[in-house]
């Protein structure tokens, strides 16, 4: 890696902090394609551990524990995970929803809809998915997440349009995503606001006040530049609140504060 992206690396590790202050640490993301190099430092489960996790664990344990992580066929024992990043081709049951029919959907062709509006790679383009805390990055990252409140993600919007204006778009079905997260962004070249699944609830631990954003790594600079600006315009986290005006006190509050002011104006006059 060389020094300019660790240098933006630090910077955005930086600015996010200042501005953001999320409480788990921004990561890194990057897709391993077949023969890619394993960058330095990271823990394969199966073979660092001896366990098998999904993506969504392993996005949660990296924010929290500051991990480098990498899963691929081998890790992930969600079917629905290895089959939206490519590690397992889709077979006919899976296409016809098996999985979603009674769980999400009310009957099959609701279930297939659903199942072919997942984001998806193709089959064998990517191997590993490789996630890591800004801070402790040893790769150039292809989309960074942040998880955050909903007041942090609001900043982060404003931060990204800054400089183009517009509006974030985003796509959400409810589950899987860790496909909206790195393909979704990926494919569309564009932050999104993320919806934790309930496989990243139950297994990775997002939290009912939480959210995510993600952007391409080539948004770094426009992010840093728009977190600066917008604070500088006076949009800022903690966002400001209406507290200067003068507020109405209980009636009773209002008639001591009535008999203390005319004690000391009758002690004065003594």
């Amino acid at each position: 890696m060389n020094e300019d992206i660790a240098s933006t690396l630090r910077t955005l590790d930086e600015a996010l902090a200042r501005y953001v202050r999320p409480d788990t640490f921004p990561l890194a993301i990057r897709v391993l394609k077949p023969g890619e190099a394993i960058p330095e430092g990271v823990k394969i489960p199966s073979k660092t551990m001896g366990e098998q996790w999904i993506v969504c664990q392993s996005i949660g344990v990296a924010r929290r524990y500051g991990w480098t992580i990498a899963v691929g066929k081998d890790d992930v024992i969600c079917p629905l995970a290895a089959i939206a990043f490519g590690f397992r081709k889709p077979n006919d049951e899976y296409l016809r929803g098996f999985v979603s029919v009674g769980m999400y959907c009310k009957d099959e062709q609701a279930a297939a809809n659903l199942e072919a509006s997942t984001w998806r790679f193709e089959p064998g383009t990517y191997d590993y998915v490789c996630v890591a805390p800004l801070n402790r990055t040893t790769f150039e990252p292809q989309v960074v997440v942040v998880y955050a409140n909903s007041a942090q993600v609001l900043r982060l919007v404003h931060a990204s349009l800054y400089a183009r204006g517009g509006r974030v778009v985003s796509t959400s079905g409810g589950r899987l995503d860790c496909a909206e997260i790195v393909i979704q962004t990926m494919t569309t070249n564009e932050p999104k606001v993320i919806l934790p699944c309930t496989g990243d609830r139950v297994f990775g631990m997002a939290q009912d006040n939480e959210m995510a954003f993600a952007f391409p790594w080539g948004y770094a600079h426009e992010i840093i530049e728009g977190l600066e600006g917008t604070h500088k315009g006076g949009t800022r986290y903690p966002i400001t609140v209406a507290m200067r005006d003068t507020v109405t006190m209980p009636r009773s509050y209002r008639e001591l504060m009535k008999m203390l002011a005319d004690r000391e104006a009758s002690d004065t006059s003594k």
